[in-house]
């Protein structure tokens, strides 16, 4: 192969012969040749960067070009009358010092409070100006099975709330320890019959508001009969009414009252009545009025339980100073025909306000209640009185004697519980004295 290059046309030639075979050597090969043209690039030469870096491009330099002008001067004349007046600088305004730290902050950054002119007495020292309360106040822990077992869980970083039913009760709670203003409210509970269970709902009436208030609550036991009030709880003296009548001028602290009476665990104080059979005069009108007074100094709220006579003096008196009624009923024919009676002569008597705010509590414990309609007694008083409350039976309350408010069935407690809140409803909150 033989190859041929030129510089004009880049062209190569080249003769590829073929390859001889095995021949005799008295045979002539014949020969052939084969032509190829290619074109090759064309070679540029590229000066390399530093080298076109390096390279002085023949560009003449004029002479003129640098000739500079000559420097010229202008002459600016200025008027008097165009030039402006600046208007007479102001004086800085004197800013007063400031206080000495030690006048107004205490050391920790709070301000300190002013000092009275006068010497203050110690009732100034109150838990409120005294202690400091925290802007945001930490939610309690919940209450409830599953709420407090996740807020435990958690490490107190999730708190979902209370229970359904612990919600229900803190909201009855709220009800029946609403806060009176302005003197004492007095509650009377009344019928036309014995044996209809009056006494106990009037003990159940005043457990369930002390147990919850936090202020005094007495039940006084204004039958001018044997009164059994004070048997349903443990007594603690044999002081009764009588002796606070006697003894009313001498009675002047709390503490010598508290002694003329018995104390529950849920904090309701009993005022027996008069149990000496050989007293000629009964329990009347004065008698109630010198009783009703003293309870009115110590304490907020006032539970009487009513004889059943209606037109007995002592009635009168406990009418005359009553915020509220509560009419017992029982769970038969004749005893609902009487605590309906009993309303009706309240209405004749100019109690007209006092049956509209009453509320009715349906006794279902006495005999008979089994075989009538419940339902029909309710709507009956549905349509006189503000609401009706049903005391469902209970064997400890059957008896007849001490009733305890922790261990009476969990229906009944809250049956009593709804009437302590109804009756406190519909007492008035705020009333001048």
């Amino acid at each position: 192969m033989a190859t041929k290059r030129t510089s004009k046309d880049e062209v190569a030639t080249v003769v590829l012969p073929d390859a001889p075979a095995a021949t005799p050597a008295d045979v002539a090969v014949p020969t052939e040749s084969v032509t190829f043209t290619v074109a090759l690039p064309v070679q540029v030469h590229e000066t390399p960067e530093d080298e076109a870096a390096l390279t002085i491009h023949d560009v003449a330099i004029n002479p003129e070009y640098l000739a500079t002008e000559a420097p010229t001067t202008t002459t600016i004349q200025l008027v008097a009358e165009d030039v402006a007046t600046l208007p007479p600088a102001e004086e800085e305004p004197v800013i007063p010092a400031l206080p000495e730290p030690d006048d107004v902050y205490a050391r920790r950054g709070r301000r300190l409070p002013e000092v009275a002119p006068a010497p203050e007495p110690a009732t100034a020292l109150t838990p409120e100006r005294l202690i400091h309360t925290p802007k945001r106040k930490r939610k309690p822990a919940p209450e409830g099975l599953l709420q407090r077992l996740l807020y435990d869980v958690t490490f107190s970083l999730v708190n979902v709330g209370d229970s359904y039913r612990v919600r229900e009760r803190k909201a009855l709670d709220a009800r029946i320890g609403k806060p009176f203003e302005g003197g004492t409210r007095f509650v009377a509970v009344l019928t036309r019959k014995g044996g209809v269970g009056k006494t106990t709902i009037s003990t159940l009436l005043g457990m369930a508001l002390a147990d919850v208030r936090e202020d005094r609550v007495i039940a006084i036991d204004a039958n001018p009969d044997r009164g059994t009030l004070a048997e349903r709880i443990v007594k603690t003296t044999r002081a009764t009414v009588r002796d606070v009548v006697t003894r009313a001028k001498s009675l002047t602290t709390f503490t010598e009252f508290q002694t003329l009476v018995s104390r529950d665990v849920t904090r309701l104080d009993v005022l027996a009545s008069d149990t000496d059979p050989t007293v000629a005069e009964a329990f009347d009108e004065d008698d109630y009025n010198v009783v009703a007074d003293m309870a009115e100094k110590f304490y907020s709220l006032v539970v009487t339980d009513c004889g059943t006579g209606m037109l007995h003096s002592a009635m009168k008196a406990t009418l005359q100073r009553v915020d509220s009624i509560v009419v017992v009923c029982g769970g038969s024919v004749d005893e609902s025909r009487l605590a309906s009676e009993t309303l009706t002569w309240l209405e004749s008597n100019g109690y007209e306000e006092l049956v509209k705010n009453a509320v009715v509590a349906l006794n279902t414990a006495t005999q008979g209640t089994n075989l009538v309609k419940l339902e029909e007694i309710e709507a009956h008083f549905q349509s006189r009185v503000r609401d009706i409350i049903r005391i469902p039976y209970d064997p400890a309350l059957a008896t007849g004697s001490l009733i305890r408010f922790n261990e009476i069935r969990p229906l009944t407690r809250a049956a009593a519980r709804e009437l302590a809140a109804e009756v406190v409803d519909g007492l008035p909150a705020s009333r001048t004295a």
